[in-house]
Order: structure tokens, then C-alpha cells, then sequence
């Protein structure tokens, strides 16, 4: 079941939650990569392991700020001049999270026309929910040690290279075609930190976030979005928002990633109005129809109950080289994707 924009808000509410702002989109940018350098800033400036953790865990967070603001620009929705919504989209937010927001956009809007239906590529994410405490335990670690987001990089970067018996040169251009601006991103990243005298914290405070803290909470914001919705068909109930409060903002779903429903129902209302929008459909009568939870805690408590002695170890193990390539993040990049 479709509803229409006109069957939920008046028009002028329309025109209000579908306004877009070259400066406010050119802003979030700007916002998540300050907080970025500034959460190293403070690392540098009072080094312990307590500054460590809080800049993983911010800049981490940041780091999925920057695919959720790619996300706006494969929407197109990010700033008002396309050109500059595409800008920002690739070179400030895809490239540097080794994405491409063309590649994006192919796979995303496979999910918005068959959200929680067999043909819905993100399926995989919320299909195993819910599942045992053992189970997302081990899933957790995997995240947080790095593992996910090893096993996901290396699938990524073989194959871009593409098969071992081609000759150098065409695996090498190959690889440029798929990943050749997204490696010269992460240069640019690292020859800002080594000119500001600092060259370490690529490795410490941007490739350590990338693959612990913000795989653990793209896995808590999957599971948040679509895992154990009420009903496959009802646009108001096959996504969910979460509300959140100011920590679980700044550290699990920065930029308003946390209204799905909203999202879902209107996909062309850029996520800085997606609050407002928000605001009108419960003054419109629809609040109790939408699919919402109380926080973050409250969700992962649904997904990890089923009981410990229905843990499918076996399974997990047999599977866990394709989950942690293919079935923990959402952002286009699978293996079958990156072959093709």
C-alpha cells in the first residue's frame, strides 16, 4: 500500500518539509567534518585513553553522519542546486566512506520500491531478527574489533582489482574505475593530518573509527530502521523512527537519521526537515499509525529476545564471512555489487 504526500499534509505543509537549503546542506558537511578534526584536536591536546575512546566514538559517529548526508545527495535532496548537492554528496561524503553516491542511489531506491518485500536488497539486514543476546553479543564484538569492517574493506579492494589472472594494467584500471577516487579521498585525509604535523591520527582516529564504532552503530541503526516492524505493508509500519535523545544523537544517529517512517513515507524531504515533518503528521491525526520506539535501547531489547537456547551458533559461523561482507551495512557496496 502507497499514500500520497497530498493525503497527509496540507499543502502548505508540503511546500514546508520539502524545501531545501543550499546552506544548511552545505553546513551538515561542514559540521561533520569540524566535529571530526575538532574530536582529534581535543585527542592531541589532552591525550589518555579516555579522550581516545570519546573521539572514536564521535568521529565514528560523524563517519555515518557523512553516508547519511550521502544518502540526502543520492536523494538529490541534500541542497537545492544539484550540482552542488552532487559535489558534496561524492567528494565530501561518499568518496572519503570508500562509497560512491551513484552506485548508492541504484541500490537504495531498489529498497524504497520494495521495502520489506522478497525483492528489498536491505532484506538481509532485518530478515535474522529477533535473535539471541549470545548472537548480537558476538556480532558486537565483531563490530567493535574491527573484524566487520575488515572482512567488508578486503571484499571491497579485491574486487575492485578484479580477478588475480587479469594483467596488471586492467586490474589496475579496473580498480581506478571503481575505487580510484574514493583512495584518492582517503589520501586528501591523510595529507591534511600530516600537514597540521600530525600524519598519526589517519591511522588512530580515522581508520579506527571507521572500522569499530561506526560499524557497531550502522549495525544498531539497520536493526533500528526495518528489523522486527509490525507490518511488511503499511508505509506507516514497515520502517521505524526511533526517538533519541541528545547523547544517543551525538553517538549513535547523528543528522536526524533516527525518523524513518517519516523517511519512507516522504522521501524527498531533506533529513534537516524531517522533525518538521514529523511535527505535522501527529497534528494531522497520524501519530499513533507510525511505527515508533523510545530509544535505541528499547529496540535492541526487542532484537535480542529470543531466548539463548535457540542461539544458532552453527549458522552464524557457516555464514559469518557473507554477513560481514554483505549483510551488515547498507550502503551499495556488497561483494556481488563491487564485481559487476
Amino acid at each position: 500500500m502507497r499514500v500520497l504526500a497530498k493525503d497527509l499534509l496540507s499543502p502548505e505543509q508540503i511546500a514546508h518539509v520539502r524545501k531545501r537549503s543550499d546552506l544548511r546542506g552545505t553546513w551538515l558537511v561542514f559540521h561533520a567534518w569540524a566535529v571530526i578534526f575538532g574530536a582529534m584536536a581535543v585527542f592531541v591536546a589532552f591525550p589518555n585513553p579516555l579522550t581516545f575512546v570519546l573521539a572514536v566514538m564521535v568521529i565514528g559517529a560523524r563517519q555515518l553522519g557523512l553516508a547519511i548526508l550521502m544518502h540526502d545527495g543520492a536523494h538529490g535532496i541534500l541542497t537545492e542546486n544539484q550540482k552542488l548537492n552532487n559535489f558534496l554528496s561524492q567528494w565530501f561524503c561518499a568518496y572519503p566512506m570508500m562509497a560512491e553516491t551513484g552506485a548508492y542511489r541504484r541500490y537504495h531506491l531498489k529498497h524504497h520500491a520494495n521495502t520489506q518485500q522478497k525483492e528489498d536488497p536491505d532484506l538481509i539486514l532485518s530478515a535474522p531478527f529477533p535473535i539471541t543476546r549470545k548472537s548480537f553479543r558476538r556480532k558486537m564484538i565483531r563490530d567493535i574489533t574491527g573484524q566487520t569492517g575488515y572482512q567488508q574493506r578486503k571484499a571491497q579492494i579485491l574486487n575492485a582489482l578484479g580477478p588475480a589472472d587479469w594483467p596488471l594494467a586492467q586490474r589496475l584500471s579496473h580498480y581506478w574505475q571503481k575505487l580510484g577516487r574514493a583512495t584518492l579521498a582517503q589520501i586528501a585525509v591523510f595529507a591534511v593530518l600530516a600537514a597540521s604535523g600530525h600524519w598519526y591520527l589517519y591511522f588512530i582516529l580515522w581508520l579506527t573509527p571507521f572500522l569499530t564504532w561506526h560499524q557497531a552503530i550502522t549495525r544498531i541503526r539497520n536493526i533500528a530502521e526495518h528489523a522486527m516492524v509490525p507490518d511488511n505493508d503499511d508505509p506507516f509500519r514497515h520502517a521505524r523512527t526511533t526517538l533519541a535523545n541528545l547523547v544517543e544523537r551525538a553517538l549513535i544517529a547523528p543528522y536526524w537519521v533516527n525518523y524513518h517512517v517519516e523517511h519512507h513515507l516522504m522521501m524527498w524531504v531533506p533529513c534537516y526537515n524531517l522533525p518538521m515533518a514529523r511535527r505535522f503528521l501527529i497534528a494531522n491525526g497520524y501519530g499513533g499509525r507510525m511505527e515508533t520506539k523510545d530509544s535505541y535501547a528499547q529496540v535492541i531489547r526487542m532484537a535480542t529476545s529470543r531466548p539463548d537456547d535457540q542461539d544458532q551458533r552453527g549458522e552464524v559461523i557457516h555464514n559469518a564471512r557473507k554477513r560481514r561482507v554483505s549483510g551488515i551495512t547498507s550502503e551499495g557496496f556488497t561483494e556481488d555489487q563491487n564485481a559487476a
